[in-house]
Order: C-alpha cells, then structure tokens, then sequence
C-alpha cells in the first residue's frame, strides 16, 4: 500500500532484518534529526531531501565537536553520520549514540559496513550517491529501529 507522500507503508525489511508496518501519518513519527557531514554541500543535500520526506527539524554539524554540542545540548529522533570526517572518522560519536540510546545510521561511499569496526557492522548504512526513495527507505529503517518495540 503507498500511503502519504509515495511512500510504501505496507512493510520494511531493512539492515537490522525488520518487518515494520507503518500508518499513513509515517512523516510525523520523526521531527527532529541531526546530521554529521563535513561537506556542506552534501550536507544542504541531505537536509533537503529529509524535509521532502517529511521531517520537520534538521540541524547539521559539520564536526565531531559540534555533533557532541547538540546531543548534549538537544534531543533527536536519529541521526545520520558521514563516515569519514577529515582526518577522523564518526564511530566514536556513533558509540556514544548507541549509549545514549539514539537511533542512527552512516551516510557513506562505502558499498557495505564490512570494513566498520565489529560493533558498528549492524548500523543502517545510507550509500552515496542516494536519491529521494533511497532516503526514505533510510528514515523508515530508522524510524523503526527508535521505536522501543524494534529494539
């Protein structure tokens, strides 16, 4: 069944092995979203097509320093992280997601997860370059990974 917005709302099968069915209202489960992306560019990208697929908030930190601000300082639905930041990488942050409880997954070139470190190897992976579909296919793998009954 396509619900509101295109989206397939019958069922999920995502990275985590998920079936998930989903109402007509899927584009108000989450609001609020934040990004860690380095290329501002990439960065604006994401941004606008979250809001086309129904997000309400989103605020992008371009660092590791700035991604660790807003958690501390704000709440999120989840969050999407580049993997390769400069000179580091963001699995750092994405282990103090998983302690806080924080739904996310990776936005990457990368084809698989296979080369992440074995802890992170289960997180939803995003590949670069992605389109709208994509995205939302993102969202509702993420979206039902923070709800307390898929965890």
């Amino acid at each position: 069944m396509i619900g509101a917005g295109g989206i397939d709302v019958e069922f999920l099968n995502g990275p985590y092995g998920l079936v998930h069915a989903f109402g007509d209202d899927v584009e108000m489960m989450l609001q609020r979203v934040l990004i860690l992306e380095d290329n501002l560019i990439i960065a604006m990208e994401v941004e606008e097509i979250l809001r086309l697929v129904g997000i309400g908030q989103v605020e992008i930190a371009s660092n590791l320093e700035q991604a660790v601000s807003a958690i501390h300082s704000d709440s999120y639905d989840f969050a999407m992280l580049d993997v390769n930041l400069g000179e580091t990488t963001s699995f750092g942050f994405a282990r103090l997601l998983l302690e806080r409880g924080i739904a996310f997954g990776f936005v990457s070139g990368y084809s698989d997860t296979l080369d992440f470190p074995s802890d992170l190897r289960h997180v939803p992976l995003l590949n670069k370059p992605f389109d709208e579909q994509a995205m939302r296919l993102f969202v509702q793998t993420l979206s039902a990974i923070g709800k307390p009954s898929a965890m």
